[in-house]
């Protein structure tokens, strides 16, 4: 009886994986076009109705989350069960099929996450909650207004804007309901790589260029096996693109005029710009361009050299490009950069001079700081920039009103430097009137995957180049005009990027040799990579914040009713949480939560859950 048991038991859960995978396949894109949830659930196995802490018809909810979130999707449907609500799963394969599953509405809470990738707290909030953000599905002019106005104060002054503007948030209409901050974690084999050579940041995303093996000599002849989930990529065009699909790539395909140190300081170190300046009244930013940078292209599987140098007219127009919402069609970036009044090259040489400089001194003084030439001219012809000989390139940029913040922006993936004349060459379409049956813009990820329609197209101003991708891995080559002969010249020089969707997979991938390096290990998995002796475990609090999103924009009863979603915003149970990652996660109370401490506290409370519930059915 026990065996057969064990087999029914066995093909039940085939059956349902094989239902879960079947209902994510389609390409959702209405909500009638869109199947029913994968899967659904309305009792917690184990448990009874008279474990729960409230009486009455339980509240139907329908939880949005991947396969990959089964932990946390336990932990919360048991929470939400045991406060009175009847949850309905709905289950996605992977990130495509949950974000379709997301755009078609078909959700009252999404399992979300967001990692501020840039370090400022703006951007933990204005993309996801300001009305018309690129992930926003909010329309609060309150919540729009302290956004705005932090944005513009100093870190002295902001925390008390944010406070408010997560008690708005969480606390007062219950828009998110955190859950937890993650933890930032590599593991390396030290065997095989040097692992002070493989860097971990609080923010950006891994320097590719910086890594080396043990065996230097390797460098120059084995490519670096490393690892992401995603094996679709949103767009290699920077501004197009602004998830864990494409982030880590395009920031390293991408130079950008500066960049964040592992502890989210900016820096010129690495970047386009040899130093920047601030000047007085935090609205004039001046950047001095290097000219060791030239824009690489594919040839067959090779990188070469295309001769064009990356320049001040590759900078405004990148950036114009990034801040204009009709610069490309799904312009996914546009927020961020929206700060951004104007972009010039500085020719006149006497107007540094005349600048004042935030920190003190002119312009001219901060951008010549360190350089091996002082400025004796600036060139508006890139080609004719020669840092030796003191010819430079500067270029100022302007904010629409003060906005120190516009830096840490900069350094983000979406403000990666491209080409002006590739681009305009590819881009040639009407925006207004893109046809996605025949138009193919720059970036495209059908240009660069093996078949009938590879064309790369791309050029890279970064360190590496994207060659060709298939659903198994994507190959990379450094690029030769990268920064040559310099401490910034990348070192390895092929890296071959296998996708692995599952942690376990992935895991027993690096103990296997299969890959050298495996970015972003759970916490649930840090034991056994302690366990390894050839392996060594990287760890720091990261700014990713996972929550639970509810669906405000459609008329469904959680999304309309601040009472339901504050009784599901008091059901959750941060410490059970912490509890079952070992202590390997950290409380939050909003996005913003790594980067400023409001003092905002989550504390779960059944009795605030019973109120809210009966006042929502008093409502009815």
């Amino acid at each position: 009886m026990r065996q057969s048991y064990k087999f029914t038991k066995t093909l039940t859960v085939l059956l349902l994986s094989l239902l879960l995978v079947l209902a994510g396949c389609s390409s959702v894109t209405t909500k009638s076009d869109t199947a029913a949830p994968a899967a659904t659930t309305t009792e917690t196995e184990g448990e009874t109705a008279a474990e729960t802490t409230t009486t009455g018809t339980p509240v139907d909810i329908e939880l949005l989350a991947m396969t990959s979130q089964e932990s946390d999707v336990n932990i919360i449907r048991d929470q939400l069960t045991k406060n009175g609500f009847n949850v309905k799963l709905n289950l996605q394969p992977d990130y495509g099929s949950f974000k379709s599953q997301q755009d078609a509405g078909n959700y009252d809470v999404a399992l979300s996450s967001w990692t501020t990738v840039t370090g400022n707290p703006d951007y933990a909030v204005r993309s996801l909650f300001k009305t018309g953000g690129d992930y926003s599905i909010l329309a609060d002019s309150e919540i729009d207004s302290l956004i705005d106005k932090a944005a513009t104060e100093s870190p002295e002054d902001y925390v008390a804007t944010y406070k408010e503007l997560e008690q708005k948030l969480v606390f007062d209409n219950a828009y998110i309901a955190p859950l937890y901050i993650s933890l930032k974690s590599q593991a390396i084999n030290k065997e095989i790589l040097n692992p002070e050579s493989v860097r971990l940041s609080k923010s950006r995303a891994l320097a590719w260029e910086d890594i080396s093996f043990n065996d230097t000599a390797k460098n120059a002849t084995d490519p670096l096996l490393i690892t992401q989930a995603m094996s679709t990529l949103t767009s290699l065009d920077p501004i197009k693109g602004n998830d864990g699909s494409i982030n880590t790539i395009n920031t390293n395909m991408y130079v950008r005029l500066i960049n964040l140190t592992d502890d989210d300081k900016i820096t010129s170190d690495g970047s386009l710009s040899r130093n920047f300046s601030i000047a007085d009244g935090n609205s004039d930013y001046y950047f001095i361009l290097r000219d060791d940078i030239n824009f690489a292209k594919v040839e067959g599987d090779k990188a070469v050299d295309t001769g064009e140098r990356v320049g001040a007219d590759d900078v405004i127009f990148s950036l114009d490009r990034a801040k204009n919402k009709d610069s490309v069609p799904d312009h996914r970036t546009y927020s961020l950069h929206e700060h951004i009044g104007t972009v010039e090259a500085v020719t006149d040489l006497a107007s540094l001079d005349s600048a004042q400089a935030a920190s003190g001194g002119t312009i001219r003084e901060a951008l010549e700081a360190g350089l091996e030439a002082p400025i004796s001219e600036l060139v508006e012809d890139k080609t004719q920039a020669d840092n030796a000989a003191g010819k430079y390139q500067v270029v100022k940029l302007t904010t629409t009103e003060p906005f120190p913040q516009v830096l840490n922006y900069l350094a983000h993936q979406s403000a990666g430097i491209v080409s002006k004349k590739q681009v305009e060459s590819i881009n040639t379409y009407d925006v207004a009137k893109f046809d996605v049956t025949k138009d193919i813009p720059y970036g495209d990820q059908n240009t660069v995957t093996e078949g009938a329609a590879y064309d790369n197209t791309l050029y890279a101003s970064g360190p590496y180049i994207l060659t060709k991708k298939n659903d198994y891995d994507a190959k990379f080559v450094k690029n030769p005009a990268y920064m040559p002969g310099t401490e910034n010249e990348p070192n390895i020089s092929k890296i071959d990027v296998r996708f692995i969707a599952d942690a376990d997979s992935a895991l027993a991938a690096l103990r296997s040799g299969e890959i050298y390096s495996y970015y972003g290990v759970p916490e649930t998995k840090f034991s056994v990579v302690e366990g390894d002796s050839k392996l060594q475990l990287q760890t720091l609090e990261s700014n990713a914040v996972t929550y639970l999103l509810f669906n405000t924009a459609e008329n469904r009863p959680v999304g309309t009713s601040a009472d339901l979603r504050k009784a599901v915003l008091y059901s959750i149970n941060q410490d059970e949480i912490l509890q079952f990652y070992e202590g390997n996660k950290i409380k939050a109370a909003s996005t913003v939560s790594p980067l400023v401490d409001t003092g905002n506290v989550l504390t779960a409370d059944p009795a605030k859950v019973k109120e809210f519930l009966a006042s929502y059915e008093a409502s009815k």
